[in-house]
């Protein structure tokens, strides 16, 4: 399938017309996703003298891609060595774990297997060359230095029986990744929204709509108009700086300031998870992942395979798949995926296929429709490797009025959520906050 891309901008129809701002603000974050809640606190926290909004259109905190994955602290083994998603994930892991363990946020430290066959063991040990080749991320301490970056070792086959007995014969070798693990996402988010209340200068607003974006014509920034609830008549306020986390939505808004030319095209990957009760997966205690698709048309960047995943009260899910969702013909609707959120039996066949090559046991009967979630990409099937896009606009000529947009901030988003902020807030803004 090759789904094509939306290039819908906010504000196409011009619903909303222009209206001078009410009021100034220093910092306006757009999407209240765990990424932008991560900006939010951290903005505040560096910069307590200056006005930190975030804006979110739902009535709660990651109601979108944030709370519908696997809540997986991932160590950073899958993607190139020299990329973003490398850098962010292994540093984001490590201030993760810390954040946990300073805030109470409930995480487990499961290790994963990365299992493979014969015929694709060359994979796994490509991972595990590519995880000691590795240098520490920027910001990285110097106590880091001491421990190891990404610890991996290759076991064969019967070792991984040995941790995982009902794993398929045929696995001949696997890949152990002590450093995975799980996370209560929904804490974490809840943890990042009362720093950024308790601050000195944050603010949150829940239910509330960004539906014009516009360059200031006078003061330096962004004319930004917002709609609150059912209301029908939006607002207006100057933002010096948009921080644009809006995940699935993130383009949309870009592309509301570029020529039709320059737009960004949005694409949606849906992925099932389906809970598990059955035989197969007796006292199961590891992440268990296969190889995914390699080779000419797969899909390895874009899906890391149907895995087995543990929530932290121990129950068993596998998932996600891999749907590429085609937007409706007959208008640019950016929110159609929204309908597609309902999960239903469609995939459990495929899935089922998935998980019997390394974990035979399993049966079809077992396995029930859990819940859904769609990844922003910016490139569709085929296109091969995408890495994390920050892309930086200014309000005017001069330089003045900062918006930075995080595109494609999909997996892995969640562990790389506080280097995000950290790269967002140190790196790409410096001190015009």
């Amino acid at each position: 399938m090759h789904p094509r891309g939306l290039f819908a901008a906010l504000n196409s129809s011009q619903r909303f017309k222009f209206k001078s701002p009410e009021y100034t603000i220093d910092n306006l974050i757009i999407g209240g996703g765990v990424v932008g809640l991560a900006v939010a606190q951290r903005l505040a926290q560096k910069f307590p003298g200056n006005s930190t909004f975030l804006v979110e259109r739902h009535g709660k905190a990651g109601e979108e891609t944030s709370s519908r994955n696997s809540e997986v602290i991932h160590a950073g083994l899958y993607y190139p060595a020299n990329s973003l998603k490398t850098r962010l994930c292994i540093r984001g892991r490590r201030l993760l774990y810390e954040r946990c363990k300073a805030h109470d946020i409930p995480y487990k430290k499961t290790g994963k297997l990365v299992v493979a066959r014969k015929e694709q063991q060359s994979y796994i040990e490509s991972l595990h060359a590519k995880a000691h080749s590795l240098s520490w991320p920027p910001h990285s301490s110097s106590a880091d230095s001491n421990s190891p970056l990404l610890p991996t070792r290759l076991i064969t086959g019967e070792e991984a029986r040995r941790l995982e007995p009902d794993l398929h014969e045929d696995i001949t070798a696997a890949l152990w990744s002590p450093e995975t693990g799980i996370i209560d996402s929904h804490t974490l988010m809840e943890s990042l929204e009362t720093d950024l209340m308790d601050s000195t200068n944050g603010e949150l607003v829940y239910l509330t709509n960004v539906v014009r974006v516009d360059p200031s014509r006078d003061t330096p920034g962004w004319v930004v108009q917002t709609v609150t609830g059912e209301g029908e008549e939006g607002e207006a306020l100057l933002a010096r700086n948009i921080i644009n986390c809006a995940g699935l939505s993130a383009p949309l808004i870009l592309n509301a300031i570029l020529d039709e030319s320059e737009r960004i095209p949005m694409f949606f990957a849906r992925g099932s998870y389906a809970s598990y009760s059955g035989p197969g997966v007796k006292n199961v205690s590891h992440l268990i992942y296969p190889c995914p698709a390699v080779g000419k048309d797969s899909h390895a960047f874009h899906s890391l395979g149907t895995h087995l995943t543990l929530d932290l009260q121990g129950k068993i899910r596998f998932g996600p798949d891999l749907d590429w969702l085609e937007p409706s013909q007959d208008h640019e609707n950016p929110d159609f995926w929204q309908s597609r959120l309902v999960p239903d039996d469609s995939r459990l066949q495929l899935m089922h296929e998935a998980v019997k090559e390394y974990l035979p046991g399993v049966v079809k009967g077992g396995l029930q429709p859990d819940y859904c979630g769609v990844r922003p990409k910016l490139v569709g099937p085929g296109a091969g490797f995408q890495d994390f896009v920050f892309r930086r606009n200014k309000a005017n000529g001069q330089g003045e009025g900062l918006m930075i947009s995080l595109l494609g901030i999909e997996s892995p988003g969640l562990t790389s959520s506080l280097a995000i902020a950290e790269h967002v807030v140190d790196n790409l803004m410096g001190d015009v906050a």
